[in-house]
């Protein structure tokens, strides 16, 4: 019976928070977005549906619902619905290893606030991330249509560029933590009593321009330009279908936030965990702090989108090859030499 509630139902109620809870944070942050942006052109941004436009993102998955699903004739009707999917299903799976906090006590159970705990969990994170990708060629591909072939090869190779720098910005903390599960890596951090980004400034700031990057957001959003490709991977969707792909898209942009905050900000941690001064600050729950850390990530989500223009594609290439990954392996090479001699002395 404990086996059943314990490695069954557990899980399965986490995983069923999950599904259910990550869209309507997807539609919270549409509208955050519409209204931060608004904000910065001094605008009201969505003010007719609900009071202060609350309810727009109710109003938004609707109307795309009730929109004509759309195929081109001369489309690959199989895998032109099933990559939307291949785009979604990644983003949802990969924060079953993500911890949220510290365990809690319901009924007098601890009850821990991850699916997994993986002694992988950096790599699951980093490989299971990378095939939403596939989804986005596949979707250009099917199209049967020049412009998003040509969106979706530009994913593909913006993807190549960037994810290398972004794996090798993270073994710098990886050979801090000495472990690759995410609940070691906070965990580390607490021992040590400072966050990571302290002791990893430049790693965290690679991992964080990787990460915009992989999102496809702006200022590195090329596969959807559409002053070049019209809208590039996804021009032919419509409905339902296009609403996965942005789901994906705004999904992604949780997990990455999430990522950068467990490995670089401390996870749940209050700052300075180690300074009895700072006790008072443990009267926040983990979760909060949490939840807090990731909200001001995508604020700066939103804030490069409203503030950067999109780079060339060239220029996109050449910050990925010549600058990220060049300072990525030489932030790898000094922690090393540092953890080393450090670890000697």
């Amino acid at each position: 019976m404990d086996f059943a509630i314990n490695y069954i139902l557990i899980p399965l109620i986490k995983i069923a928070l999950i599904l259910a809870v990550l869209p309507l944070l997807v539609a919270a942050l549409t509208l955050a977005e519409r209204k931060v942006i608004a904000f910065m052109q001094v605008r009201l941004g969505p003010m007719r549906v609900g009071p202060w436009g609350l309810l727009q993102p109710i109003a938004d998955p609707i109307k795309l619902l009730l929109k004509e699903d759309i195929v081109p004739a001369q489309a690959d009707r199989w895998i032109f619905t099933l990559a939307p999917v291949i785009c979604l299903i990644p983003a949802f799976i990969v924060l079953a290893v993500i911890p949220l906090g510290p365990p809690i006590q319901i009924l007098g159970k601890p009850i821990t606030l991850y699916v997994a705990d993986l002694n992988i969990g950096v790599l699951y994170v980093l490989s299971i991330s990378s095939v939403g990708v596939l989804g986005i060629i596949l979707g250009g591909w099917a199209s049967n249509s020049k412009y998003p072939l040509l969106g979706a090869l530009r994913s593909a190779a913006q993807m190549v560029s960037y994810e290398v720098a972004l794996g090798f910005s993270v073994i710098g903390v990886l050979m801090l933590a000495g472990s690759l599960s995410l609940v070691n890596i906070v965990e580390a951090q607490r021992n040590s009593g400072y966050w990571f980004v302290f002791l990893q400034p430049l790693g965290f700031i690679l991992f964080f321009i990787c990460g915009v990057a992989e999102t496809n957001r702006a200022p590195f959003d090329l596969p959807e330009a559409e002053s070049e490709l019209v809208a590039g991977f996804h021009t032919e969707y419509s409905g339902f279908r296009f609403s996965l792909f942005f789901l994906a898209e705004y999904a992604n942009m949780i997990t990455v936030s999430a990522m950068a905050v467990t490995l670089f900000w401390g996870g749940w941690l209050r700052p300075f965990p180690n300074i009895s001064a700072l006790a008072f600050l443990d009267l926040i729950p983990g979760v909060v702090w949490f939840a807090a850390k990731v909200v001001v990530f995508l604020y700066f989500y939103l804030w490069f989108r409203a503030s950067w223009p999109r780079y060339r594609y060239d220029q996109l290439m050449k910050l990925g090859w010549q600058f990220l990954l060049p300072l990525s392996i030489a932030n790898v090479i000094v922690t090393a030499i540092l953890v080393v001699v450090l670890g000697k002395g």
